[in-house]
């Protein structure tokens, strides 16, 4: 991988590189205020001052350029509107289709100066970023807020592309005018259902959706799944993406996520019965459910690093495993073993593929359909769910074949035995092994062709080189020798080799982050899986009430995701609704105490629902913030982001579970009030943790 200033320079249009930001220049700014500050040569407050005035005088630069450009895109709209004027009047095809050609033409300059803008987006974002990781100090959170809030502001042009969304407009109207009508009429506005599908204009969508801050439902959805990609993709993974993408791979990676989520959730609501059936006390039941979880911790690591070799073996491993551990699970009943039972549930843990599943849709799937795949893998996931618990209150039976018992206890693991056996035939006859070979080539052919670019630059230039050009060359090593930052050269780029080398590169937001997941999957995990032992003690439920109850829970998920990503983020910060959403939770978790009176169905329902829904809608941030602040380090190979953050949720899952069960000693009356005391400490120290790094998040 090669420096984002590398990355900056290779990407630049050559007439415009006098109007990028300096990215080199401020990086060397940088270093020098270091050295500065630290032999006491300039003060802070100097340094602020001047450092902020060399970034005002960088985006004026570039806000200029901006506004100039787009007065030239402008004007060309307006000749061709007198054109497509003429045309209306007097229809002609050939005039028609050449002037649908210059509209594509003005488009694609178009997305030259959204690419222009984002280059300078992403620039400014990465050197504030290094100011603050240099010096300690929350100075981007002042900046942009002093900036972006101004009357007169310059940065809101680049963040916001102001006046953009109006050359856009024109482009597609007068484009969807032209399509196919041969100068009939027919207006985006008056039939906004019409899609137009021009890939020019689909382009320069896609480049204004990169650029905008506001989210979309599909974006919020796919912040869930936490696959990270950086942030200037390179042309040898378009070129990977495209050559080893095969759809039906991806429904099969999307179909093992639905089935494993109903397979954690399916035992839930009877898991207590089951417990007790074989001799054990109800609350053992947390023992059950978060043995999956303890043998998950591991599984997630292997299978993380198998999928850098493959990804159908693994996913063949984890059925034949989690058809296996099923058919335990259900068998536990008849040999009357519950160290089967947990066996059992051992097994289905050991297979875990969603960390494949994760780098399957990171690594082969295109990135104009990343979103929509990262959004699948979290909506499979929500749908299994929802589809667990309502699966075990329909099985709500009692019957022998040849001295094994089919009941409510076992038959969840029966149904899922068959599942995955009929998963398992599927993906053996359909699946398709991405190529690696062909990324390997495409590279080293890149790799062939800078070479040969810079020993023919080499061979037309003088063998000595001048003194100045001696110069530039040594402060460009300098100046990559000494910034030790998670961007400064190719060393720095590469993955994280070990699970102690990924620790390190965790940032202060990002051990916060990761305490936040795990604050909000403890508070899931408590919530659910005792809720069985719970209303059986309070409100005398039976299998298929809570298994509806749950189901209810589930299918929340969506719905809230729908009103968070279309709405509620596009009117507030990611970190306001990260602190409201903790804070929600917190409440949430108080309400559910039984402190004096009688414990009703109102209060209990309602404490669950506040907590489940705000836990949902911290989740969503809680990733997307993660996936800003983590290094792009983490956004590749075994010990990534995605497998610290399932490693964070699953060991805050197995902390919930014992919990459980060793409150159980207390007896069921106290059972409720001990394992909510955790949460609430835990919820409370997320929050004191989140307002302290509050400013880095951004």
């Amino acid at each position: 991988m090669v420096a984002f200033g590398k990355k900056l320079k290779a990407r630049q249009i050559e007439e415009w590189q006098g109007y990028y930001i300096n990215y080199k220049l401020m990086k060397k700014k940088v270093r020098q205020y270091a050295q500065q500050i630290q032999v006491g040569s300039q003060d802070r407050r100097h340094v602020l001052k001047e450092f902020s005035r060399m970034l005002d005088n960088q985006i004026e630069k570039i806000v200029l350029f901006l506004l100039e450009q787009q007065g030239i895109l402008a004007s060309r709209i307006s000749k061709l509107g007198e054109q497509h004027a003429e045309i209306v009047q007097q229809p002609d095809i050939s005039k028609i289709t050449q002037l649908r050609e210059k509209y594509r033409a003005v488009a694609a300059d178009l997305l030259k100066l959204l690419n222009f803008v984002e280059l300078n987006a992403i620039g400014l974002r990465k050197i504030l970023k290094k100011f603050d990781k240099r010096f300690g100090y929350r100075f981007t959170d002042h900046y942009v807020s002093t900036r972006a809030n101004h009357p007169y502001s310059q940065l809101q042009q680049v963040f916001k592309h102001v006046g953009i969304g109006a050359v856009v407009g024109s482009i597609s109207r007068n484009l969807a005018d032209l399509q196919e009508n041969q100068g009939s009429y027919l207006s985006i506005y008056d039939q906004p259902s019409v899609s137009f599908q021009d890939p020019v204009i689909e382009s320069v969508k896609a480049a204004v959706d990169r650029l905008t801050h506001s989210t979309s439902f599909l974006q919020f959805l796919g912040q869930h799944a936490l696959i990270m990609q950086e942030d200037l993709p390179s042309p040898a993974e378009d070129h990977v993406d495209n050559e080893g993408y095969h759809s039906m791979s991806l429904y099969l990676n999307l179909g093992n996520t639905f089935l494993y989520m109903v397979n954690t959730y399916i035992i839930v609501p009877t898991a207590d019965n089951y417990a007790l059936s074989l001799g054990a006390a109800a609350t053992v039941c947390g023992v059950v459910i978060g043995a999956m979880a303890v043998a998950q911790v591991f599984s997630s690591v292997y299978f993380s690093a198998w999928s850098n070799k493959s990804y159908f073996r693994p996913l063949v491993f984890s059925s034949i495993v989690l058809l296996l551990g099923n058919a335990l699970y259900a068998l536990a009943y008849d040999l009357n073993s519950i160290a089967i039972l947990l066996i059992g549930r051992v097994f289905c843990g050991l297979g875990s593929a969603r960390a494949v599943n994760r780098r399957y849709i990171s690594d082969c799937v295109p990135l104009k359909i990343r979103m929509q795949a990262s959004a699948g893998f979290v909506s499979a996931s929500a749908l299994g769910m929802a589809c667990g618990p309502a699966l075990a209150g329909l099985l709500q039976t009692n019957f022998k074949i040849y001295k094994i018992t089919f009941n409510a206890n076992t038959l969840p693991g029966w149904v899922m035995a068959i599942a995955w056996f009929i998963y398992l035939i599927v993906l053996w006859f359909t699946f398709k092994e991405p190529s690696r070979e062909t990324e390997e080539k495409y590279v080293s052919e890149e790799a062939s062709t800078v070479e040969s670019e810079a020993l023919e630059s080499g061979l037309v230039q003088p063998l000595l080189l001048t003194s100045e050009k001696q110069q530039r060359d040594e402060g460009d090593e300098e100046d990559e020798e000494y910034d030790g930052s998670d961007e400064a050269s190719e060393d720095s780029h590469k993955v994280a080799p070990s699970i102690g080398s990924a620790y390190r590169l965790l940032t202060p937001s990002v051990k916060v982050q990761l305490l936040i997941y795990f604050m909000l999957k403890y508070a899931m995990e408590i919530l659910l899986s005792e809720s069985s032992v719970i209303t059986t003690y309070y409100f005398n439920w039976s299998t298929s009430s809570v298994a509806i109850f749950l189901a209810c829970l589930g299918l929340t998920v969506l719905p809230v995701n729908i009103v968070v990503g279309s709405y509620i983020s596009n009117m507030f910060e990611d970190r306001q609704i990260l602190l409201a959403s903790e804070i929600m939770v917190c409440i949430g978790i108080l309400l559910s105490f039984h402190v004096i009176g009688p414990y009703t169905v109102p209060q209990y329902v309602f404490s669950a629902f506040i907590t489940f829904v705000f836990a949902e809608v911290l989740e969503g941030v809680n990733l997307s913030l993660l996936s800003r602040v983590m290094s792009s380090r983490l956004s590749r190979g075994t010990y990534n982001g995605g497998l610290l953050s399932t490693e964070a949720g699953t060991l805050a899952r197995v902390v919930a579970d014992a919990t459980i069960t060793l409150a159980g000693y207390l007896g069921e009356s106290r059972l409720l009030n001990v394992t909510l005391i955790p949460s609430l400490l835990i919820g409370v120290s997320s929050i004191m943790a989140t307002l302290y790094t509050y400013n880095s998040l951004y």
